[in-house]
């Protein structure tokens, strides 16, 4: 015969069950995200020392560097524009999945390259994992960081900048590595970078995704997002932003070694030094967003950077330290803005990330693209069709400088959407 007190306590156990699982499966869910990241910061800027050997490998310009990795940031647009369907359809864990994978099958296929042709095909895939990756991420991250979301997305953000910070360094010396008297080289570090996506797919697979319904709201469609002038706002904030950001892991090596005749390892070690200021600000940073508001800080965050990039070029070589304090501002742009739609669009962040994120990739490729053009032009219109150094260096000093101004198109676009926030009563 059952005590009147054995529903109760069934009933608490139950409740105890349930709170162990949802602690659990928010640890898995963390893990998700920060290794992740951690991942995606490795994929993303372990290309710095290894486009000057790709280069010389295959015998190309800067035009076509630059062109490379503008149809390549396509990869990343066309999967920010199926990545939402998909997870719609399959679920955000199933799309991570899907993202982890693609990117270490690119690793076997980048070191399989031969042709300039089959690596742009091997890179084009990496980047379609990077960018299902960028949108599942985003999303999860904004379903579960519900407090403190300003803290939280800086601090997902910082696993991003300290593989960053470190990714340069280990690409540079995994390179000259032997192995059987074979020299590993480019190929064979994104091989074994790459491999390390298999990593977080573990606690993807025992994680538990939030879905729509959990999250509350009901979605908004991308036609009532598209009448919104702060998305529109928010878009050029990011895109100018990350433009600053990224480019900076493709052309900084580059610049220092070709303008100033760095060596690899010292060049690489200034990318480290940009990545370093950029992964603590993101740690140091994260609290004072919340405090300040987001959009106060992405004025004074991107203006910093710009600031920075645009004297050290002016400076010279002795001024180079500027820019890796250019990280220091850049850093909080990308997870700030995130934390911002996070919480003006708190029932339909998804909806808002894929339009925005989407949207910012064509930003990206129109940057990568006229960062190559620029350094292109310039150089053939100071050398005047010659190839000489001066020539060279005025291209790379307004390629480079190119990245400062978009920071600072950021800032002046934060300003805009600050003063649209503060009429409306909207200001975060």
């Amino acid at each position: 015969m059952k005590s009147p007190s054995q529903p109760g306590a069934e009933t608490t156990e139950v409740r105890a069950a349930r709170s162990a699982f949802a602690k659990r499966n928010y640890v898995f869910q963390l893990l998700t995200v920060f290794i992740g990241f951690f991942i995606f910061g490795f994929s993303e800027n372990i290309k710095g020392p290894a486009i000057p050997r790709i280069q010389t490998d295959f015998g190309i310009d800067e035009m076509q560097i630059g062109t490379l990795l503008s149809l390549n940031s396509l990869g990343y647009l066309l999967a920010c524009s199926f990545t939402a369907y998909l997870t719609r359809k399959w679920g955000a864990k199933t799309v991570t999945m899907l993202a982890f994978g693609s990117m270490a099958a690119s690793g076997v296929l980048i070191f399989a390259s031969r042709s300039f042709q089959a690596l742009s095909g091997s890179y084009f895939l990496m980047y379609i994992g990077n960018g299902m990756l960028e949108i599942a991420l985003a999303i999860l991250a904004a379903r579960i960081f519900v407090g403190n979301t300003g803290t939280m997305m800086n601090l997902s953000h910082f696993f991003y900048g300290l593989s960053s910070t470190v990714a340069p360094m280990i690409a540079s010396g995994l390179m000259t590595v032997s192995i059987g008297g074979h020299v590993l080289d480019w190929r064979g570090m994104y091989l074994i970078m790459l491999s390390l996506s298999v990593i977080p797919m573990i606690p993807t697979l025992l994680s538990r995704f939030p879905g729509e319904e959990e999250h509350g709201g009901e979605r908004v469609p991308f036609t009532r997002l598209m009448r919104d002038p702060a998305i529109w706002l928010i878009v050029l904030v990011l895109s100018f932003g990350v433009v600053s950001e990224m480019a900076v892991g493709g052309w900084l090596v580059n610049f220092l070694e070709k303008a100033y005749h760095w060596n690899t390892t010292n060049a690489s070690g200034m990318l480290s030094a940009f990545f370093l200021c950029f992964t603590f600000a993101r740690l140091a940073l994260g609290p004072i967003t919340d405090k300040i508001g987001f959009t106060l800080s992405l004025i004074l965050f991107s203006a910093f950077s710009g600031i920075c990039t645009l004297i050290a070029i002016a400076v010279g070589e002795s001024g180079a330290f500027l820019f890796a304090a250019a990280g220091i501002g850049i850093a909080p742009i990308y997870p700030t803005v995130m934390a911002l739609i996070a919480k003006k669009y708190r029932s339909s962040s998804d909806s808002a990330i894929t339009f925005i994120v989407t949207l910012m990739g064509v930003g990206s490729v129109i940057g990568n693209y006229l960062i190559g053009a620029i350094t292109d032009g310039i150089k053939e219109l100071v050398a005047g069709g010659a190839d000489t150094g001066l020539g060279l260096l005025r291209g790379l000093q307004a390629g480079y400088a190119f990245i400062g101004v978009c920071a600072l198109l950021c800032a002046v676009c934060s300003v805009i959407l600050y003063g649209y926030l503060r009429k409306r009563n909207e200001l975060l």
